[in-house]
């Protein structure tokens, strides 16, 4: 029955009769690197990689606008399938033609590159949307 579990556990992991020891799915595993909170420094460092956003609140921010309502809703429609890729869920605000996104990881407390790494992902995607 919980043979299953074995792909999930880390090297040196053993299963003790039925009582999983320190052990996680791939779903909930414990911070990788890319889910590490930065240091302010390194935020500092990866805001000069990417253009138009800020630290707003503790989070990564950038407010697109778009030339009209039809136009922002489609650009956030093309923000689902990297984000569920990512499995990493921005924060959005829409606003008649503007688009606020928002970039956190909540597991990690804060700023991770996993958000930076989104967060360009995101900028390419509205780069493509202009004419």
């Amino acid at each position: 029955m919980f043979a299953n579990f074995k792909k999930y556990l880390p090297i040196g992991i053993v299963l003790t009769g039925l009582i999983l020891v320190n052990a996680c799915p791939v779903w909930a595993n414990p911070l990788t690197l890319a889910q590490t909170k930065l240091t302010q420094v390194e935020i500092t460092e990866q805001l000069k990689q990417i253009r138009g956003w800020t630290i707003k609140e503790g989070k990564l921010q950038r407010t697109y606008e778009f030339k009209n309502f039809v136009d922002a809703i489609a650009f956030v429609n093309r923000l689902v399938e990297p984000a569920e890729a990512a499995g990493h869920h921005p924060d959005l605000i829409i606003s008649y033609n503007r688009v606020t996104v928002s970039l956190t990881t909540h597991d990690a407390g804060g700023i991770t590159q996993k958000d930076f790494d989104l967060a360009q992902i995101i900028s390419r995607l509205f780069l493509e949307m202009q004419p």
